[in-house]
């Protein structure tokens, strides 16, 4: 197995189009600039090419912890039953990288599309197991960008479409723009009105910096009257474009500058050749509930899936989140542990 540099991880993801955001090298290098160390994989597997690019977070006496977002990758191919992951001559390279790092534990999170790993019930038995506790979002919003922009448009509820519209007839203007410190301000603003944790400006600003050297990331500010008062940033990465980050002030919300970003959003991903446009992250639970309590929850995730489910998209369920264990001592409190903070929260 090979250990790529940072431009033969581009190289190969050349060969994997619809790679998630997660896996791109781009994210790689904003996640090691704060704080993780990144490596990147890359064997041949009988007739298959498998990449992975895994990240590990050190810890306490010398262990870490092992990260596998959205992959492994399958270059130039589609899954079928007889390569749906890699094969153990994969997993012993990726394995000795792990031994080495002293990782405790290999979390992967599995994507939802035809040239990623999934990892049925017959893998399980090779030192995989399934755990309900995954880091990414497993269900999420897709909007299809297919069409023209009226039949997009026609997709989304009445009430998204008139508050789009109501957006512009109430003078907000939607501009691309590079001020990330105007952008975080709205993110400390919302976080303290929403009860979440936000990254740190470096943080938006490297993500910023990183994508939009490529063209592969847009920083979307809504205004009234030449003040900021809503704000998101969207990726692309191949036909798939993804919604991360948003934010927006309390004051002139009745304006909806919000429901105008998203479709500046999402005409912005159509440009870039995007056919998906993913709102990422709603609660997980099936179509039938999450209608029946979406008024009466604003908990969690529930708070945003009133918002985006307006705009048309299809319910998307990643696999559940696989582990490779390690160290069985130390995996079994970081399970007591998980367990708990769920019951806590």
């Amino acid at each position: 197995m090979d250990e790529l540099t940072l431009n033969e991880w581009s190289e190969f993801l050349s060969k994997c189009p619809n790679a998630h955001l997660l896996q791109t090298a781009q994210w790689g290098e904003l996640k090691s600039n704060f704080g993780w160390e990144v490596v990147r994989l890359v064997a041949r597997d009988h007739d298959s090419t498998w990449g992975a690019q895994i990240l590990f977070r050190h810890l306490p006496l010398g262990y870490s912890f092992a990260y596998l977002p959205k992959g492994p990758l399958l270059m130039d191919d589609v899954r079928t039953a007889e390569n749906s992951i890699p094969g153990p001559s994969y997993w012993k390279e990726v394995d000795q990288v792990c031994h080495k790092k002293k990782a405790i534990f290999l979390k992967i999170d599995p994507d939802d599309y035809p040239n990623t790993a999934v990892f049925n019930a017959a893998d399980l038995s090779d030192g995989f197991q399934h755990n309900p506790h995954s880091i990414q979002p497993r269900r999420t919003l897709v909007v299809s960008l297919e069409g023209p922009e009226e039949m997009i448009m026609a997709r989304m509820k009445q009430k998204t479409r008139y508050n789009i519209r109501l957006a512009g007839k109430k003078d907000i203007r939607v501009e691309a723009s590079g001020d990330v410190a105007a952008f975080f301000q709205l993110m400390e603003a919302t976080g303290e009105r929403d009860q979440f944790g936000i990254h740190t400006q470096a943080y938006y600003q490297d993500a910023y910096e990183l994508f939009s050297a490529d063209d592969k990331c847009v920083l979307l500010i809504a205004e009234f009257q030449d003040h900021p008062i809503a704000g998101l940033m969207a990726f692309a990465a191949g036909t798939r474009s993804w919604y991360l980050y948003g934010a927006s002030a309390s004051r002139h919300r009745e304006r909806m500058p919000t429901y105008l970003l998203q479709w500046e959003a999402i005409k912005w991903a159509r440009s870039k050749g995007c056919l998906h446009y993913d709102l990422y992250g709603i609660p997980d639970h099936d179509q039938e509930h999450l209608e029946a309590n979406f008024q009466d929850r604003r908990d969690g995730l529930w708070g945003v899936y009133r918002f985006k489910r307006g705009f048309g998209g299809e319910i998307i369920r990643a696999p559940e989140s696989v582990d490779r264990v390690y160290n069985s001592l130390l995996y079994k409190f970081y399970l007591r542990w998980i367990e708990r903070a769920s019951m806590e929260f």
